[in-house]
């Protein structure tokens, strides 16, 4: 029961940060169960089988709030499917523990580029009304599918910092539209496990228990998003991809680092993301009180008080200022 307790609790954790932020639900859950001794595949197949509730309950919860790009989900999505049952197949046959650098490391640095320039630029507003091309969606949804299911978790990592990237979307739609797309992703993995695997090491208890926590977390997560400002959470969401993958550099057989170095590590990112999010907040605020303040000094300019001499014109003509245009009839406006 204890062990159940804790998965419903990581469950309602992940998808409050990936419902919120774009990721971390498969990464954050697929750990959890790695560390209680779950083989790889098994672990992937768990998590996408519980994602498929926490994938349709999130999708609907940002359509709800208006975060879905449809035109985005149908052309990343679809790519998707078939790319993480190709991964699913692949996964239960072979471990994909070499390329698991390569990615983190491309992944470290389109973090870093989206921290940067949502911390230091704000939003980028120049190529928002750009659609973005299918030529660029479909790969994209073919690889971030593959990687999922051979991760246990990446189609927000590798999805969400792409399109943020682009600057063709607001971060809130790319969110949703990411997490809303997962559904098909989620399906069609856990079709290919079903496949490769059957339900050998799938314990269903364990999926309804990640299950019911994201469930709960989800119309939350689609609330916050709508109410965080875009430029605090693009930082928000850099921070999270260089903290991930950071972790995943670090652990792997390419650096091997010790635990000194680990912490050491992690300590300098927190601190950085810490830095930028506060950073993004203060701008944030400051860009809203210029705008308050612009808006006030319209007003007063189009409103200014009226003079002495309007005041008597307006009481002579029964309330009316007739100085304005002297040729208009004096007489009741007929209706129209």
């Amino acid at each position: 029961m204890r062990t159940l307790i804790v998965l419903a609790l990581a469950g309602l954790g992940a998808q409050l940060v990936d419902g919120s932020l774009g990721m971390a639900y498969g990464v954050t859950s697929t750990s959890l169960l790695l560390a209680v001794g779950t083989n790889p595949a098994a672990a992937s197949a768990t998590v996408h089988l519980a994602e498929i509730g926490t994938t349709l309950a999130s999708g609907a919860s940002h359509w709800r709030f208006g975060n879905v790009d449809w035109k985005v989900v149908g052309r990343i999505g679809v790519p998707g499917a078939v790319g993480a049952f190709a991964g699913a197949s692949f996964l239960s046959n072979l471990s994909t523990e070499t390329a698991e650098p390569v990615m983190a490391l491309i992944l470290l640095s389109l973090g870093i580029y989206v921290l940067t320039r949502f911390t230091l630029a704000g939003l980028p507003t120049t190529n928002l009304d750009k659609p973005l091309r299918k030529r660029f969606l479909s790969p994209l949804g073919l690889f971030a599918g593959f990687v999922d299911a051979t991760g246990g978790g990446g189609w927000g990592p590798v999805g969400t910092p792409a399109l943020l990237a682009s600057g063709r979307m607001e971060p809130r739609k790319v969110i949703g539209s990411i997490d809303t797309s997962e559904f098909l992703v989620s399906v069609a993995a856990s079709l290919g496990f079903l496949a490769g695997l059957g339900s050998e090491g799938i314990d269903a208890t364990w999926v309804a228990a990640l299950l019911i926590g994201g469930v709960i977390a989800a119309p939350i997560a689609a609330w916050l998003v709508r109410h965080i400002p875009p430029r605090v959470l693009g930082s928000a969401v850099g921070g999270v991809i260089i903290l991930t993958n950071s972790r995943t550099l670090l652990r792997s057989d390419w650096v091997d680092a010790s635990e000194f170095v680990v912490w050491t590590v992690y300590l300098a990112v927190y601190a950085l993301w810490a830095v930028a999010v506060t950073h993004s907040v203060r701008e944030h605020l400051r860009a809203e009180a210029a705008s308050r303040a612009a808006a006030a000094a319209g007003d007063e300019a189009g409103t200014g008080a009226p003079g002495e001499g309007q005041v008597a014109a307006a009481a002579g003509a029964g309330g009316r200022d007739d100085s304005a245009d002297p040729d208009e009839p004096r007489g009741p406006t007929a209706k129209v």
